[in-house]
């Protein structure tokens, strides 16, 4: 069966703010293929929305899981999500 095309909205906390978490998001989001973006929010938590294959999806939220070397992930939450229209790479927002 072919992978499907799906959007997750996916909620990092944990010390993921000034540890170079959004570029490296970045990274690993381009590496599979997957189109979104990604921005800290007020709370010390990082948001990040992302759009592609389920096979990519499922691996980068088990890699936000671990997050880059400095970070300390205390939680992955993620909810079902439209993609956003004219997404055609994956970027750093707010």
């Amino acid at each position: 069966m072919p992978d499907r095309y799906k959007a997750v909205r996916v909620r990092i906390s944990g010390k993921v703010q000034g540890v170079g978490f959004r570029m490296w998001a970045r990274n690993e989001a381009v590496r599979l293929g997957l189109t979104g973006w990604v921005r800290n929010e007020e709370d010390g938590a990082v948001v990040a929305l992302i759009a592609g294959s389920d096979t990519a999806i499922s691996t980068m939220i088990e890699r936000f899981n671990h997050g880059p070397a400095g970070s300390w992930v205390a939680g992955v939450e993620t909810e079902a999500a439209e993609s956003e229209k004219n997404l055609t790479d994956f970027s750093i927002t707010g």
